[in-house]
């Protein structure tokens, strides 16, 4: 019996070995898919929107290399910065983060009530869940400054309208990820609780609750950092914090005091981000 012949890559029948230019390339795995022609349609319109955005924009690099020297003045003129009001600027600063801290608190306890209602698995019926989905989006698609300035007409100016703004935001962000968070829980024990009777709330708060409880403090947390950083600018419209005395610095051409300003600003968000990495490595 003949035993079957083998051939080395790259050779023919007839034993000739073929250079690397004349393998057939077909056979070679593909490393990227090939576009059909919808993908192509689809790659230029969105290059030609892109370019039409540049122009929309008025995007030039000249503009950018015109003003560089305006930056090195105004670079020059902020530093050194100013000591001058350390001790209003502090207090200010300090009212920024108690802004961003209630409103988060209240904003995530508000979002676990809202984010059970959210949820298809927990919500006493469709309406419910189509209604709490749809505040919870529009929480979440208006902007933190436009609920800044609605509250400061509703109750004036100062920081309690600031605190009401980054609660809505908060609503708004916490509130879809915990509802996906208790979607995506194991349904084990709460098919097991229910079974030897207990209540839909006993459900949520000995299954549901303890099992999502990890992506809820990570989500918390990430939600205080952002409304950290975002309690700064809702000052600008009378909100309360630092953003009024960043305006009137930078209004009044005061820019060693804005530096100031900015650098305080600076480590308060890098020292809350700071603490709550690490309390999500030693909690999650």
């Amino acid at each position: 019996m003949r035993r079957p012949e083998t051939r080395p890559p790259g050779t023919a029948g007839d034993g000739v070995v073929r250079e690397p230019s004349q393998v057939d390339h077909r056979r070679l795995p593909i490393r990227f898919a090939r576009l059909g022609p919808l993908g192509y349609l689809g790659s230029v319109l969105f290059l030609a929107f892109f370019v039409s955005a540049l122009q929309g924009t008025q995007f030039s690099l000249a503009e950018i290399a015109r003003g560089a020297p305006y930056m090195v003045t105004l670079l020059s003129e902020m530093f050194p910065p100013s000591l001058e009001r350390i001790g209003a600027v502090s207090l200010a600063l300090l009212e920024t983060f108690q802004m961003a801290l209630v409103g988060t608190v209240f904003g995530v306890l508000a979002s676990l009530g809202l984010g059970v209602l959210a949820t298809r698995s927990l919500t006493p019926g469709v309406l419910v869940h189509q209604c709490s989905r749809m505040l919870i989006a529009l929480f979440r698609t208006v902007p933190d400054l436009i609920w800044a300035l609605i509250f400061v007409v509703l109750v004036g100016l100062g920081p309690f309208a600031g605190t009401l703004a980054i609660m809505i935001d908060t609503i708004g962000f916490c509130g879809r990820f915990f509802a996906e968070a208790m979607e995506e829980v194991d349904k084990g024990p709460q098919e097991a609780l229910a079974a030897i009777g207990a209540s839909r709330l006993g459900v949520i708060c000995c299954a549901v609750f303890p099992a999502a409880l990890p992506s809820f403090i990570g989500t918390a947390l990430f939600s205080l950092e952002k409304a950290t950083r975002s309690s700064v600018v809702l000052g600008l419209v009378g909100a309360g914090g630092i953003g009024i005395e960043l305006k009137v610095s930078m209004d009044m051409f005061m820019y060693s005091q804005a530096s100031t300003i900015i650098i305080l600003v600076f480590a308060l968000v890098l020292l809350v981000e700071r603490l709550s990495s690490r309390l999500r490595q030693r909690i999650i």
